[in-house]
């Protein structure tokens, strides 16, 4: 379970960064935010292996953290869209960064390693 962000210690800024933005999915999440609303459909397909269930947990927790916020059209069926708040794309550099560099990564120091697997040490 998450701890509280208030909980986290005052000297240390990247390790209350991690609370909030840490876990396989939230930067990808993140990431598919920044090209625009989305649906949870969407974004369930734009990221393959997540769950319904962590999805949902991850969203509620970047709403909370006031990064992506929350639209529920009152209609029949009702639809539901999640975008990126102000403060969620003030990370926008940093995701682009973090996926440059993955890819980098991926390609020139880990080539053979398989798309999606971590290769053995």
């Amino acid at each position: 379970m998450r701890s509280d962000v208030e909980e986290a210690p005052d000297h240390c800024a990247i390790e209350f960064a991690m609370e909030m933005l840490g876990g396989r999915w939230k930067l990808a999440i993140l990431k598919q935010l920044v090209a625009g609303t989305h649906r949870f459909g969407a974004l369930r397909r734009a990221l393959p292996g997540i769950t319904q269930r962590m999805l949902t947990r991850q969203l509620r927790e970047l709403e909370a953290d006031g990064l992506v916020t929350r639209t529920v059209y009152r209609e029949v069926p009702p639809r539901v869209e999640y975008s990126l708040t102000e403060v969620g794309h003030s990370l926008d550099s940093i995701t682009e960064e973090l996926d440059k560099w993955g890819r980098w990564y991926r390609e020139t120091v880990r080539p053979e390693a398989p798309s999606g697997r971590r290769p053995t040490s």
